[in-house]
């Protein structure tokens, strides 16, 4: 099938050329990339050189983007915002689209305002759009035309806690959830903040109070979320730590139960891995597989759910792929790897 990856030359666009190459059902026949333009693949990322070796970019533009509908599949890994304006001409010809971006992830068109800064432009396509996390919504998302790919963030906090929320077995507010990043997920733009010099061997907190992923974290799990990101020295990865009280219908619930949990909800799942040890994100990098893991403190009540992953596969594009193989009919698991790099 015919694949396009606009928007490609950023982080996680380059990450689905690279599970594409490895794709049997998948050919990458267009690419964006903005500023690239002109630019073969190759020479921007050399690492794609063998799989790519004459791909060139094209500009994010009209006539570019006309060849879309004659494709199976697009692929739109571009800054928030710009899907909205590009997305119209494809809602109702031509192919699946899988937005990696967060303009098609809140249902209420009310809260871009407070938590994007401004007015969603095309809040009539918000309920056409389902949200692609096939472990939580694996129904909705196989044989959908129009999928919006979940944050990073929303991913490892959803994975941790959903099943715990949907047994009833924690409380529905008051739900923290701290999570730590590598710097690959703040996207190729230049900022000081992204420095070496200020990154190496730093650790920081972001986004206080105010982070934009705390109302699709909450939108997903239908609970009330203190949500707080912490960027940290390392490309890739994702850890998300999570606290909640037990319910009263979840009093008296120990480990044993809570992983029994976990278990019952992903053993079956080919990109969840439930372990009694910490996660670590060293074991999910490159792969498309997360680890979870939980623990119920019998001396203050607590909680607390961990999850880890690679932000830039189960966390961007490799959830893209994952919901396009199922939206075009494919194996699930097709191209995605399961193995992490190591060391």
């Amino acid at each position: 099938m015919r694949a396009g990856v606009i928007g490609a030359s950023g982080y996680a666009g380059t990450e689905v050329l690279r599970l594409c190459a490895g794709h049997p059902g998948l050919e990458v026949v267009l690419v964006t990339g903005g500023s690239r333009a002109g630019e073969r693949v190759a020479d921007h990322v050399p690492a794609l050189a063998r799989a790519y070796p004459d791909l060139v970019y094209r500009t994010t533009d009209s006539p570019a983007l006309a060849d879309l509908a004659d494709l199976d599949v697009v692929f739109l890994a571009l800054p928030h915002g710009r899907s909205q304006d590009l997305v119209g001409p494809l809602v109702d010809r031509g192919p699946v689209v899988v937005d990696l971006a967060a303009d098609f992830r809140l249902v209420d068109p009310g809260l871009y305002p407070t938590w994007y800064g401004e007015a969603h432009r095309r809040p009539d396509l918000l309920g056409r759009f389902v949200y692609g996390l096939p472990e939580l919504f694996r129904d909705q998302v196989a044989g959908a035309r129009l999928i919006a790919a979940p944050g990073c963030y929303p991913t490892a906090a959803a994975l941790a806690l959903a099943p715990l929320v949907r047994a009833g077995v924690v409380e529905r507010q008051g739900i923290v959830v701290d999570a730590a990043s590598g710097m690959s997920g703040a996207g190729r733009g230049l900022s000081d903040r992204l420095h070496f010099g200020t990154v190496d061997e730093n650790f920081t907190a972001y986004g206080l109070l105010d982070h934009r992923h705390t109302p699709e974290i909450e939108q997903t799990l239908g609970a009330q979320v203190l949500f707080t990101p912490h960027l940290a020295p390392m490309v890739r990865g994702i850890l998300a730590t999570c606290y909640a009280r037990p319910s009263e219908a979840g009093a008296g619930l120990d480990t044993a139960r809570a992983l029994d949990l976990l278990g019952r909800a992903y053993d079956d799942e080919p990109f969840v891995v439930v372990t009694e040890a910490p996660p670590a994100t060293k074991a999910t990098t490159g792969s498309n597989c997360a680890q979870v893991t939980v623990r119920v403190d019998p001396r203050t009540g607590w909680v607390v759910a961990l999850c880890a992953l690679d932000n830039l596969v189960k966390g961007a594009a490799g959830q893209a792929v994952q919901c396009a193989n199922l939206a075009l009919g494919l194996p699930e698991t097709e191209g995605l790897p399961t193995a992490g790099l190591w060391p």
